[in-house]
């Protein structure tokens, strides 16, 4: 897609505006906008007393929180595979031989 696609999204029951260029990330997004609302909806459910402000930030502190600990198993996972790759071929070097 070349042009831009309008879309709204609702979070928190406020709609937001956007715009996005690829069907593939107007999916993305609406799916993003109902995990944070389900998200809020536990929170409410947990904090009826407190903010949409401060609900939208505890949202906002466990999705963080998530992608950074996805963050460093990724770089675990490819220093694993870093370390494989340089066994498999020392080792392949050495059968040569």
């Amino acid at each position: 897609m070349d042009q831009e696609q309008s879309i709204t999204l609702k979070i928190g029951g406020t709609a937001y505006p956007l715009k996005v260029r690829e069907p593939e990330m107007e999916q993305i997004m609406r799916i993003a906008a109902e995990t944070i609302n389900q998200k809020l909806a536990a929170y409410d459910a947990r904090f009826p007393d407190r903010s949409l402000a401060d609900k939208l930030s505890f949202v906002a502190l466990n999705e963080t929180v998530a992608r950074l600990v996805g963050q460093k198993k990724l770089a675990m996972r490819e220093e694993e595979a870093r370390k494989l790759q340089e066994e498999t071929e020392s080792y392949l070097r050495s059968i040569e031989k």
